[in-house]
């Protein structure tokens, strides 16, 4: 009888994992290169956080002021739902953030004639936030009772990692409908920061300067850095004095106004915004929504599995997932975010990146989230910081 091998025992072995991983899941690196990672990760969800207020906020009514608050408190709740997920759901390095599936019910949500017809500003704003927020309830509600009782387990058996594929790639590639037209805004700022961290990430780390901590790990903050001083010095320089209103909000480095509206010192609540009014059809809206979310995040989650270097997650780890990001939505909905939670697809995209795939980053990386979204004039200083980032 031949010898039984190693890796017939292993369901899924290592050669399956991600082959440039060089801290896995439980291995964390060096405290250096945690804090470096972690705060990437933070720079790299500020894209999702800034982007969704800025397109929604206005439409809703609100200011400055208001959109500062918002972003804060999305900030504040990625926070606490990614230490939730991490802790108590499928305990992978995932970071959970607003996702982008839930901004076209919550558009036809702004646009509702009921809304349309308020003519103050801030009280349309309210009672669109209202609205909102108890649609974003019922949908956590949703995902949690499908998370928890088990019946999203009955349905992921059928999800393979090649059935997942198709919808981790189209929720990466609806980014682009966002993102790609504010490069096309400012292309002297936006093109050259995508030229960097493709340069940095893909060729500098591993034919120039190969194993270099800088290239390999900080690409991306490097490049926001080198972005963010060239922006600096257009804008010092009068390049966007004559230009019009668009690419002066889009390209100048003192145009977001979210500094001068913000609080120095904020910590978001539930309810801050006032009690949320149920409507059965904005409900129905959102649960669309819910369940495409569903099917985004449990792709993204298998990415992260992977690329954390993680043995494979059976379909019960999954589920309950789900569940605590049912419990993430209600928390979104109790607080107001304007958006709903799921996993980050930028920031699975960045653990083969830094090839780091250790659960204290993404912790410390939720520490952040936190601390800076208590501090509201810091927090949206580091926010137009890695507005670059966001373009590419």
């Amino acid at each position: 009888m031949a010898p039984v091998k190693a890796e017939d025992l292993v369901p899924h072995p290592v050669r399956e994992q991600f082959d440039g991983l060089d801290f896995c899941i439980t291995s964390p690196p060096p405290w250096l290169t945690t804090v470096v990672v972690a705060f990437q990760h933070y720079l790299v969800m500020l894209g999702t956080t800034v982007i969704i207020p800025t397109i929604i906020v206005p439409l809703m009514g609100g200011g400055h002021a208001e959109k500062a608050i918002v972003i804060q408190t999305i900030l504040f709740l990625a926070g606490i739902n990614t230490l939730l997920q991490v802790h108590f759901g499928t305990r992978l390095p995932a970071v959970m953030g607003g996702s982008y599936t839930y901004i076209y019910p919550i558009v036809a949500i702004v646009l509702s004639p009921r809304h349309a017809l308020i003519i103050d500003p801030l009280e349309r704003f309210v009672l669109t936030m209202r609205s909102i927020q108890g649609a974003l309830i019922i949908a956590g509600v949703f995902q949690a009772v499908v998370g928890f009782f088990g019946i999203w387990r009955v349905f992921i058996r059928f999800l393979s990692p090649l059935a997942a594929f198709p919808f981790v790639t189209l929720s990466g590639l609806g980014l682009f409908y966002f993102t790609f037209p504010g490069v096309a805004k400012c292309i002297e700022i936006g093109l050259p920061a995508l030229v960097l961290l493709v340069l940095f990430a893909e060729y500098a780390s591993h034919f120039f300067v190969k194993g270099s901590f800088v290239f390999g790990r900080c690409a991306v903050l490097v490049t926001i850095i080198i972005v963010w001083i060239y922006a600096e010095i257009l804008t010092a320089a009068g390049a966007y004095n004559e230009r019009g209103p668009v690419t002066q909000f889009s390209c100048r480095t003192d145009r977001a106004g979210i500094i001068q509206g913000s609080p120095w010192v904020r910590f978001p609540y539930p309810f801050q915004w006032g009690y949320p009014i149920f409507c059965w059809q904005d409900c129905l809206a959102m649960l669309a929504a819910s369940f495409a979310s569903l099917i985004e995040s449990t792709g993204t989650l298998i990415v992260v599995s992977r690329f954390a270097g993680a043995t494979f997650c059976p379909p019960s780890v999954f589920s309950r997932g789900v569940g605590w990001e049912g419990i993430s939505i209600i928390l979104d909905g109790m607080c107001g975010t304007l958006t709903g939670t799921a996993a980050s697809v930028e920031n699975a995209g960045l653990l083969p990146l830094t090839r780091v795939g250790s659960r204290r980053v993404i912790k410390i990386s939720a520490l952040f989230m936190i601390f800076f979204s208590l501090f509201g004039k810091l927090s949206h200083s580091l926010k137009l910081l890695a507005a670059s980032i966001v373009n590419t």
